[in-house]
């Protein structure tokens, strides 16, 4: 072989003779990276990035559903495909309590208002009554499908939940008794609540009606159906907190504001593209927000019936959050990424990543300082929001 080249002298130009060969390889230069690949991107620096200060990991399934308790600033809740909920406590990785005796997915999970009390709906058909304080379980029967949704009254352990029977059901707790079955609703009963009142419930189904119920006589008030309301089933509903209003979001794509006292529609907002998967109204402000399959989050100005801002996303809006009496709101997204907007700007003005697959459900903490999210990849993440209070 040839000697090496002596750095002090100038070599020029450098030739390969035949005998300094050691070994040929053919390369296909199909198999050569792209400049561009090789280089990366700003998306692939931030892959793998996880923002949560806190991961729950207990679950061994999807996950469908979070609720924080109204009156502990660090006990959650979760619930999901293994058939079981846990209790949790955000900082304390060490502890949970596991919420066992359900037979199929844990669909919905709710404190009472006094923190009391958990309830756990499941597609087995059972809702499942849990004591924080004690080991204490009581089980309510009835529905003759699964439990779509769960909720308490404003004022007390009157527990309310809707059925894909077309049914809903209302129990006292603390005596674990029957009070009253609702019925009426041509379908799965999507979602429904009290209202902040407590005087009056409202319910929503795949029937692609509203149904405005007495809860002490189980009479329906008034059947919002047909022009101008929903044309396909409802998927979400929302009441204001003086009790006068009801915003739902259908399958159809529309959102509709009902007049509780006049089962009349009052406004119909400008549809989405796509199926409306959340809507929420904010407690200090007359706004609405509806977020859709379509990747977008729409913030309302009800006075007007008019969009205040539109906010894109990179895939569907699957649940959203107002952040207390803030102006800002959370969103949770199939691509996995929980957002925090500014409902004057319509601005993102923080991205929060770490989970891996969509995002089923968000909770704010009791004093407003974590948000905290449910995937199907199987954990509940802790987001701190103290910069939005």
């Amino acid at each position: 072989m040839n000697a090496p080249p002596n750095d002090e002298e100038d070599q020029g130009e450098i030739f390969l003779e035949e005998d300094d060969i050691i070994h040929e390889i053919n390369v296909d230069e199909e198999d050569l990276p792209d400049v561009d690949e090789e280089a990366g991107s700003d998306a692939d620096d931030t892959e793998g990035a996880d923002d949560s200060v806190h991961i729950f990991t207990g679950h061994t399934g999807e996950l469908y559903t979070v609720a924080c308790s109204p009156t502990d600033p660090l006990l959650v809740a979760t619930g999901g495909g293994d058939d079981k909920g846990y209790l949790w406590r955000i900082g304390q990785g060490d502890w949970a309590q596991e919420l066992r005796d359900h037979r199929d997915s844990v669909s919905s999970l709710a404190f009472s208002s006094d923190g009391q009390l958990l309830a756990s709906g499941s597609f087995d058909k059972l809702v499942q009554v849990w004591d924080i304080n004690s080991d204490r379980k009581s089980t309510l029967e009835g529905p003759a499908g699964g439990i779509e949704w769960v909720r308490w009254h404003p004022r007390g352990h009157i527990l309310l939940a809707g059925s894909e029977d077309s049914t809903v059901w209302m129990w006292n707790a603390d005596r674990n008794a029957y009070l009253n079955m609702f019925s009426g609703h041509g379908g799965s009963v999507t979602c429904g609540d009290f209202t902040p009142n407590g005087k009056t419930i409202c319910t929503g189904s795949d029937d692609a009606t509203l149904r405005i119920w007495n809860p002490k006589t189980g009479q329906s008030i008034h059947v919002v159906r047909g022009h101008p309301y929903h044309t396909d089933g409802l998927t979400c509903l929302a009441i204001s907190s003086d009790s006068n209003l009801v915003l739902s979001g259908s399958r159809d794509g529309s959102a509709n504001i009902v007049n509780i006292a006049t089962g009349k529609v009052v406004s119909s907002l400008t549809p989405h593209a796509e199926s409306v998967e959340c809507v929420g109204l904010p407690l200090s402000s007359p706004w609405a927000a509806t977020g859709g399959m379509d990747q977008k989050l729409i913030v309302w100005d009800l006075q007007h019936s008019l969009p205040r801002c539109t906010c894109d996303h990179e895939d569907g809006v699957t649940c959203l959050s107002w952040l207390g009496v803030s102006r800002y709101l959370a969103t949770g997204c199939v691509d996995g990424k929980v957002r925090v907007w500014d409902s004057l700007s319509g601005d993102c003005v923080r991205t929060f990543r770490g989970h891996s697959h969509a995002i089923q459900s968000l909770a704010i903490s009791a004093a407003g300082d974590f948000l905290v999210s449910a995937s199907l990849d199987g954990t509940a993440r802790v987001f701190e929001v103290t910069d939005f209070l």
